[in-house]
């Protein structure tokens, strides 16, 4: 059991504060790497930190977990937070992210290996040609960082 399922079990419900990480890899072509979770909604790879894990560390794990690829140097994007962000869980759990948003060129490995619980599928897209029912949050960050995406 993870630090958060502890945190659950004690204070149920209510809304939390919790800090994770998002990663935009990049392949040598420009293509980002999207991951289509079980909701149907493509995003980027990231999830929660858990407890002694840097940002850098959770990003990496992350990525490695939900599609197999692993990566190196991280570079900060930007961080997002408040309360447009705020969360309500189909099992009614309730939070307040802090996302931080990394990219990363550095590919040690580009094979796909989806884990069929959080990935559904994944793959690396176009930046211009993104797949239906991707994240308001990809959007945002191709069309506000754009420099990072080249």
């Amino acid at each position: 059991m993870g630090y958060i399922e502890e945190l659950r079990e004690i204070i149920g419900n209510r809304p939390l504060i919790l800090v994770g990480s998002v990663v935009a890899v990049m392949d040598g072509e420009g293509k980002i790497l999207l991951q289509k979770r079980p909701e149907g909604i493509w995003g980027l790879p990231g999830g929660l930190m858990e407890l002694a894990e840097s940002a850098e560390d959770a990003a990496r794990r992350e990525v490695f977990e939900e599609t197999g690829i692993e990566i190196g140097q991280l570079q900060l994007v930007d961080v997002f937070s408040g309360k447009q962000y705020f969360r309500k869980l189909a099992n009614g759990d309730e939070f307040y992210p802090v996302t931080i948003a990394y990219t990363s060129k550095d590919i040690k490995n580009n094979i796909i290996k989806i884990d069929g619980k959080e990935s559904i599928d994944a793959g690396f897209f176009d930046r211009r040609e993104l797949p239906e029912h991707t994240s308001p949050l990809v959007r945002t960050l191709i069309q506000q960082y754009s420099h990072f995406f080249k």
